[in-house]
């Protein structure tokens, strides 16, 4: 249709340019004279006609020169629409999971220049799932010679899978791909994390969030996971302290992120750091995970840890958590008696392995060998989701009393719902 249009118009032009040259004849004007001697020829006319000669001269030429070529630019099409074919069906074979398929098809797709950066990216990603490392350079190499950036987000996706992540961080902090686009943040970040340098990599998540670079979703999950890390990597208290007070006051109340820093603290010997992240964080939000781990946590400081877990128990009196975490306490203060009876509540109200093996270390403290035994097999069983044998000793009204489910009310009176 195009050329169709072309010959119109030249068609046009062609009898625009006899009317001229017809009303040039009937006019007595002086339009100039031009002589032109060529190889024993004179040529004489005047300077309108000659003007329009050469002009129908030159559309003539550039018609030949397009009517000869038209084959040629034909065949281009036929390639190109072959090679976004190729495209097409080696993308939905890459997805498909048909690596050999896909291959040969972005391969071939790749010899067009259009698409060429497009279908040797997913050749990469074809190859890859082959195992095929040969191929994986192969395609890797004409691919930097396209394009630096493209080369370089599939060379280090390809290193962090691989478990390379310092591989990835040269890739993308290399000089020819920078500014990196929002995947090679999010790449480079996931590399950081790999390398334990997570304090690094949460200061790229202002750039992340700013691009869009992960769905709200996911950049939540990825703040708290590098927050956390960045806490669990601190070096010193001075350090754990700095990372901490950098956080946001949503993120201090994250179970896992008060976890990883109160886990840090405690290793670091920096008791009253470690209890208070957790107590604030169960005071403005409950969270079994929290409660449990506060029991858990290598320190001392039995008797102020006793008397908040007692007073949580107030308002979580059926938690499995806080009651294992009581037990574990007052086991530790050498009240075992006590300890018995907060876990076995704890058991009761689905505790399981945990609790099972606390009060096996319980009895085995006490000098209860065949109790212990029993205690730590039960906790295996808990494990494998068996039904536990029941300890002798425990009597019916001991039994009521450690599955009764007492009532729950928020700070309005009304009733909560157990999960």
């Amino acid at each position: 249709m195009k050329s169709f249009r072309t010959v119109i118009l030249l068609l046009a032009l062609v009898l625009l340019g006899a009317l001229a040259a017809q009303w040039m004849a009937g006019t007595d004007r002086d339009l100039g004279e031009v002589f032109i001697r060529f190889a024993g020829y004179d040529l004489h006319t005047n300077v309108p006609r000659a003007a329009l000669t050469l002009l129908l001269a030159a559309a003539l030429a550039w018609l030949a020169w397009h009517l000869l070529s038209l084959p040629f630019r034909a065949w281009g099409r036929h390639r190109r629409k072959q090679a976004r074919a190729r495209l097409i069906e080696g993308l939905e074979a890459l997805h498909a999971g048909q690596w050999s398929k896909s291959g040969k098809l972005l391969e071939r797709a790749a010899e067009d220049d259009e698409v060429g950066t497009v279908a040797r990216t997913g050749a990469v990603q074809a190859a890859a799932a082959q195992g095929d490392d040969a191929t994986v350079q192969r395609h890797l190499v004409a691919l930097r010679e396209r394009s630096a950036v493209t080369h370089a987000l599939a060379a280090a996706q390809l290193a962090i899978t691989a478990g390379r992540p310092r591989d990835a961080l040269e890739l993308l902090d290399a000089p020819a791909v920078q500014p990196l686009p929002p995947r090679g943040l999010a790449m480079r970040a996931q590399a950081l994390a790999d390398s334990a340098r997570a304090n690094e990599a949460y200061g790229l998540l202002g750039a992340l969030k700013q691009q869009q670079a992960l769905a709200p979703v996911a950049f939540d999950a990825l703040e708290q996971r590098l927050a956390a890390q960045s806490l669990h990597e601190a070096a010193d208290a001075n350090a754990l302290a700095e990372r901490w007070e950098t956080l946001t006051k949503a993120l201090r109340l994250q179970p896992a992120v008060v976890a990883a820093y109160a886990e840090r603290a405690a290793a670091l010997r920096w008791e009253d750091a470690a209890t208070r992240s957790i107590e604030q964080a169960l005071d403005a939000r409950w969270d079994d995970g929290l409660a449990a781990l506060y029991g858990r946590l290598p320190i001392g400081k039995l008797d102020s840890r006793r008397a908040s877990a007692q007073h949580w128990l107030q308002a979580h009196p059926a938690s499995p958590a806080l009651l294992l975490t009581l037990g574990r306490l007052t086991r530790l203060q050498g009240q075992w008696a006590q300890a018995q009876d907060f876990l076995h509540r704890a058991i009761a109200q689905g505790a399981g392995a945990e609790a099972w093996e606390e009060l096996g270390h319980g009895f085995s403290a006490a000098g209860d060998a065949a109790q212990a035994q029993q205690c730590y097999a039960n906790a295996l069983k808990a494990t494998r989701a068996e039904a536990p044998v029941v300890l002798p000793g425990r009597d019916l009204r001991q039994t009521i009393h450690d599955e009764a489910v007492v009532e729950e009310r928020d700070a309005h009176g009304l009733p909560r719902l157990r999960d």
